[in-house]
Order: C-alpha cells, then structure tokens, then sequence
C-alpha cells in the first residue's frame, strides 16, 4: 500500500458558513479533513446587504443590528455541530461579498503562517438558480488563491 505522507506545517481551513445544510457539510467535512493533522479550523459567516438595503442608512442600521444576532446564533450552531469532535476552531464574522471575504480570510491566515496549508471549505449549492448564475463555490473555483474543497 502506497501512503502520501502529509504536508509539513499546520493546516488551516477556512469554512464558508451561514447555517444552511451546504454549511453544515461543509464543517462537517473541515472536522474529517482535520483529524490526525496540527491545525485549526476558522468558521466564518458573512454578512451580506443588497444593493436596496444599502440605500437606506436606517436599513443599513437595522440590518446590521440583525447580522449581529445572526453571528451570535451562528456561533452556538456551530459551537453544538462542534462539540465533543474538534476544538481547534474560531468563529469569524465578515461583511460583504462572501467569495471576496472568505478569499480575504484565507490570504490573511495564509500570510501569517508561511510553509502552512490553508484552503477554504464549502458546500456545494443545491439551489437550481445557482446552475444558471452561479454559486460562491463556482467564484471560489474561479479566483480563490488557495486550495478549495466543496464538500457535495
């Protein structure tokens, strides 16, 4: 039997997350990809307005308020999937467009730690529009400078 021995340095994987059940495999996915490996798993959700919200400053406000208590459950959902099977995890919260976020993520994580893996991790779209326009995981493919894992 022939082994691939593992990459030198730790390995940090950034999951794209917002609760829905692409999110969750994807998580689920990091924590498998995760075992037996030094390194961590950062779980980041990311607020996005649409161009009506952002026309309103009270909107704006509001909306904001919203994303905060949306962080917050995010966390604890997590923090359950989580429990007694990876520990090694944070929670991030960006803002904006979600491919463009979780691609400033990963540099982030990837700059600060040189001779490290990093990727990101998703979960693959199962909205049919998505076929037609495209997904995050789609842009990802498209632009993301660091290995990308979309867990079906």
């Amino acid at each position: 039997m022939n082994t691939i021995p593992l990459a030198a340095g730790k390995l940090h994987l950034v999951v794209g997350y917002d609760g829905s059940e692409p999110a969750v495999r994807a998580l689920d996915g990091a924590v498998n990809l995760l075992l037996a490996r030094d390194g961590a798993i950062d779980v980041v959700y990311v607020a996005h307005l649409s161009s009506l919200e952002m026309m309103s400053a009270d909107a704006v406000a509001e909306m904001e308020s919203g994303f905060d208590q949306i962080a917050e459950d995010l966390r604890a959902q997590a923090g359950k999937q989580l429990a007694g099977r990876e520990e090694r995890w944070r929670f991030m919260r960006g803002q904006g467009i979600i491919p463009e976020q979780l691609i400033a993520a990963a540099t982030q994580i990837r700059d600060a730690n040189p001779g490290d893996t990093v990727a990101i991790v998703v979960g693959s779209s199962s909205q049919a529009a998505h076929r037609i326009i495209g997904s995050v995981a789609v842009t990802l493919a498209r632009h993301a400078p660091v290995p990308l894992v979309i867990v079906p």
